[in-house]
């Protein structure tokens, strides 16, 4: 039976009002979850266990904590190894992870005479604070790299990161000029264009799904964001902050990242060829890099360290 025009418009007025509806507590409710992902503390075992590993290998091993500009506590582990290199790499975890999730990293990086510091991002682990994905962990960061420069008086730092860990490193590089290089595996290009992508991806539409039905409901998170926590997520934009940048960058994309796809590597390098190298890995899921070549893994990035050795030195003269 054929609706009558008057119930046909009814149900259209219906439909509409459901996707204002849906578009707004969306936005907000998604807006909301991703300033506050879920992320577990470190638990007494989990530290003591790390000691001793550390005692048992003779590696010096410290708590850390700073405060941050805006009154937030962050922490975190730093790491020497017996017969160190002088040279110190900052391990940045992904979202909903703390720094046990670089922890296999840090022991990898102290048997090649690294020392390594692991600290927990802002609402994450033990660290206080909102996530913003790289708006204020950029200072954050900048702040590690002085922790570390007066502690321990590097020869280089360098940055490891990855996903989120891999975006907040990228940002830094508008502020932070010390590092001598940085690695960054499965960064997104900005925070915008990732959130597309993670409303295509059930769909398998890629961002268009996210560019066109569901924008709204983006622009309604973003605005939530902004008036609820004064945070304004357009500043979260990797590319951009490495657009001018001089510091060695090195991408690692799985080309069978479905989380944050790989094309997010190729727009950040777009913006400074000249600064910016990619390598992508054929079946490397996100983050999944080391698991699908482990061996070019670890000689790629300790390869673009060494590489870059010398940067501190003609910096300083």
């Amino acid at each position: 039976m054929l609706l009558s025009r008057s119930a046909l418009l009814r149900l259209c007025i219906a439909l509409v009002l459901l996707y204002l509806l849906g578009t707004i507590l969306g936005g907000i409710g998604l807006g909301w979850v991703a300033l506050h992902p879920p992320s577990r503390p470190i638990r007494e075992s989990e530290e003591r266990n790390a000691r001793i590993v550390a005692q048992r290998s003779s590696v010096e091993f410290r708590d850390v904590e700073l405060t941050t500009s805006d009154g937030v506590t962050l922490r975190g582990w730093f790491m020497r190894p017996q017969g160190a290199n002088r040279d110190a790499v900052i391990l940045l975890h992904g979202v909903s992870d703390n720094r046990l999730g670089m922890y296999g990293y840090g022991k990898w990086l102290l048997e090649n005479h690294y020392s390594v510091l692991l600290p927990d991002a802002r609402h994450h682990g033990n660290s206080g604070g909102l996530a913003t994905y790289g708006i204020k962990e950029a200072a954050d960061v900048h702040r590690w790299v002085d922790w570390i420069e007066t502690n321990q008086h590097p020869g280089c730092v360098y940055g490891l990161g990855e996903s989120m860990g891999a975006a907040q490193l990228l940002q830094s590089l508008s502020l932070e000029t010390r590092f001598c290089a940085v690695v960054a595996e499965s960064p997104f290009a900005t925070f915008r264009e990732v959130a597309y992508a993670r409303f295509g991806r059930p769909f398998h539409t890629g961002p268009w799904l996210g560019r066109t039905f569901f924008r709204p409901t983006v622009d309604a998170g973003f605005l939530y964001v902004r008036i609820r926590y004064d945070v304004n997520m357009e500043d979260a934009s990797p590319e951009g902050a490495v657009a001018e940048s001089k510091t060695p960058v090195l991408l690692i994309h799985g080309l069978a990242d479905r989380n944050i796809p790989p094309y997010h590597s190729d727009l950040i390098q777009m913006r400074n060829p000249s600064s910016v190298d990619v390598w992508k890995v054929p079946g490397a899921v996100h983050t999944g890099s080391y698991r699908a070549a482990p061996e070019e893994f670890n000689r790629r990035i300790l390869e673009w360290f060494s590489v870059h050795a010398a940067r501190k030195t003609s910096a300083s003269s």
